[in-house]
């Protein structure tokens, strides 16, 4: 079986979206590219019951290599995303996490960009963008995400989810979270006032310190 190791990731991963409150059912969706190949979540499976088997492959046309199940309606958004988009640090594109989490589907449906609530939307980029509606599994769809992304590392879809990318699925899947958060927090602070949001100049200072974050 080929890509073992990343159908095995991409398991898990599916599994845990479920567990955090990131999808319900079998929707949202994952991927692992490794070279010119990609793992990809299947489409209508229930994600407790998949196996690293139940994975498809396919390669960067979209033509399933490996699995005997189909892929994810998504994967046009997907591909486009492993060939169109430059990581702004020119990290490589090798994981893709698409949610349906709530507080994020919910802030797709009244802004066009992610309030600068905290300086954690710094993770994604200078601003969180909200991509334009199109039916899911489109071109279209993919297109609007691709205009979305340019310069960020995530975006909202406007009354659907969330789409995160990074280098592995633990950086794909760490914006994802934090993204749902960040839209909670301003849900909450939005009902109970009239939130302050950080200016611009700060979510730009925020974006360049995290650039030297961490151990390395």
């Amino acid at each position: 079986m080929i890509l073992e190791t990343e159908r095995a990731a991409v398991c898990s991963y599916a599994r845990r979206m479920v567990g955090d409150g990131l999808v319900v059912g079998t929707s949202g969706n994952v991927s692992l590219r490794a070279g010119e190949l990609v793992a990809v979540t299947p489409t209508g499976v229930a994600y407790s019951s998949l196996t690293p088997a139940d994975i498809p492959v396919v390669d960067l046309g979209g033509a399933v290599v490996d699995g005997s199940l189909k892929p994810t309606s998504e994967l046009p958004v997907h591909l486009s995303v492993y060939w169109d988009v430059r990581d702004p640090d020119s990290e490589p594109v090798t994981a893709v996490v698409h949610t349906h989490a709530p507080h994020a589907t919910a802030v797709s449906t009244l802004v066009r960009e992610v309030p600068p609530i905290h300086y954690i939307v710094a993770t994604i980029g200078p601003s969180v963008r909200v991509a334009r509606y199109a039916t899911y599994g489109t071109p279209e769809l993919a297109a609007a995400v691709l205009e979305a992304l340019e310069g960020r590392r995530g975006c909202l879809m406007a009354n659907h989810g969330t789409l995160t990318y990074g280098d592995g699925l633990e950086a794909a899947y760490h914006r994802a979270l934090q993204l749902e958060w960040a839209c909670r927090v301003w849900l909450l602070a939005q009902s109970a006032g009239r939130p302050s949001l950080l200016p611009p100049p700060e979510v730009a200072n925020v974006v360049e310190r995290l650039r030297g974050y961490g151990q390395g």
